[in-house]
């Protein structure tokens, strides 16, 4: 399968030619793959902020290539904006980033700048917001009298409805409360659905990643480590415990049960999987 996306040999380094030079991301290689949801991991300053930030031009490698449908995207600087547009990035915490008089000129502000015209613009700003969950009660009042919630659902519908054939979140559920958390992946693995766009989310949840991912990228010390199903990574427990990750954990219950004796599979990553395990040992249903 061609990819999307593909990263060859990206190394960032910050402070170059100074006493704080380091590289966030060295010597780093990976696809992405067209309508998968992929998700990345990995401990604080293991790169992952970085890396996402050279998928859609917002920093340059200092060594290596990013590659967008065969293309070098830093092939001519002066179309780096066209990337952006079809790779959108919402960053942690996008909340902040608002800046309009209402949610839907927010959410429009994208789709005005790659010059729409007002009926598509209309269009995709409304169903931007149904993808993201926000009632179109809200679109017109000021982004700031919303709730963190809420505004969390503007700013990811702002880059929605540039319609990017990639969506890249940033600890998109980070900050809210679990029942929020709950009803914003569920949106977002709707829209992967509905739309078939790549999706790609940054987590410090092993458990929002088991439940919701196709793949998983691991990095630590600035390079990938491992890379592979939900199953062939949270299989790996100690290595993701060796690099400062937990597995999710319905993998701890199923690994504590098989310590006491139980012969449970302990590759397992969500409820459903604990749930046939433990069926295929009591040789029933539960």
């Amino acid at each position: 399968m061609e990819p999307i996306i593909r990263v060859e040999g990206l190394t960032h380094t910050y402070g170059q030619d100074t006493p704080f030079c380091r590289s966030a991301v060295d010597g780093v290689s990976l696809e992405i793959y067209r309508g998968e949801f992929l998700g990345i991991i990995g401990h604080t300053g293991s790169g992952k902020s970085t890396l996402i930030q050279h998928l859609n031009g917002l920093l340059q490698p200092t060594v290596g290539k990013i590659y967008l449908d065969g293309r070098d995207i830093w092939a001519d600087p002066k179309k780096i904006r066209d990337v952006r547009f079809r790779v959108g990035l919402v960053f942690q915490y996008p909340e902040y980033q608002l800046f309009e008089e209402t949610a839907y000129k927010d959410i429009a502000f994208g789709p005005k700048n790659m010059g729409l015209d007002q009926d598509e613009i209309d269009r995709r700003v409304r169903a931007a917001a149904r993808f993201a969950g926000l009632d179109e009660g809200l679109l017109e009042k000021s982004p700031f009298d919303l709730s963190g919630g809420q505004k969390r659902r503007v700013a990811i519908a702002g880059v929605i409805a540039m319609e990017p054939e990639v969506l890249i979140l940033d600890e998109p559920s980070a900050g809210l409360d679990p029942a929020g958390r709950r009803s914003l992946l569920k949106n977002i693995k709707e829209y992967h659905r509905e739309r078939g766009t790549t999706v790609v989310m940054v987590s410090h949840s092993m458990d929002e990643v088991a439940e919701n991912v196709d793949r998983i990228i691991v990095l630590a010390d600035a390079g990938v480590v491992m890379s592979g199903t939900p199953r062939e990574v949270f299989s790996r427990a100690g290595e993701l415990v060796a690099v400062g990750l937990d597995v999710p954990q319905v993998t701890r219950v199923a690994m504590a049960l098989r310590q006491r004796g139980v012969d449970i599979d302990s590759a397992v990553y969500t409820v459903a999987d604990l749930r046939r395990a433990l069926n295929a040992v009591r040789g029933g249903t539960c």
